[in-house]
């Protein structure tokens, strides 16, 4: 199982409207789509960022379908334009001496097939992680 996790900070200035737009993008990931087995989302408490979600995928197939599946792609689209910094992980309770590569290659596929999404991920003010622009595991 990968747990893929993601933490945003979102700017200033944003309405509530906007605000509630997002998380309910982000909610509807782990409702629809089919790859996600289970998943927690909600706000963060005594850190800088404000709002986290993990979502369970079973393996790099389902990580995959995960990644282009129209819903997660709305998502990304709403909400990267409101988000100052974002963060993401991954974690395998299955030991794969390159699980960190394969996924890093997944991501770098997703950005790729889409210039678009890069280019909106590139406009934010910090991006780290497994899905960083320019990460290569």
């Amino acid at each position: 199982m990968i747990y893929h996790g993601i933490r945003m900070k979102l700017r200033e200035g944003i309405t509530s409207q906007q605000i509630d737009e997002a998380l309910d993008c982000l909610k509807d990931q782990g409702r629809t789509i089919p790859a996600v087995k289970s998943f927690i989302f909600g706000r963060e408490y005594h850190s800088d960022f404000d709002w986290s979600a993990v979502f369970a995928l079973e393996d790099l197939d389902a990580y995959w379908e995960y990644l282009i599946h129209p819903v997660h792609l709305t998502s990304e689209r709403v909400a990267f334009p409101l988000i100052e910094r974002f963060e993401s992980f991954d974690i395998s309770d299955t030991p794969h001496p390159e699980l960190g590569a394969k996924i890093a290659e997944l991501q770098k596929r997703h950005y790729e097939a889409d210039p678009g999404l890069a280019e909106l991920l590139s406009g934010l003010d910090s991006h780290t992680g497994s899905s960083a622009l320019g990460h290569r595991g």
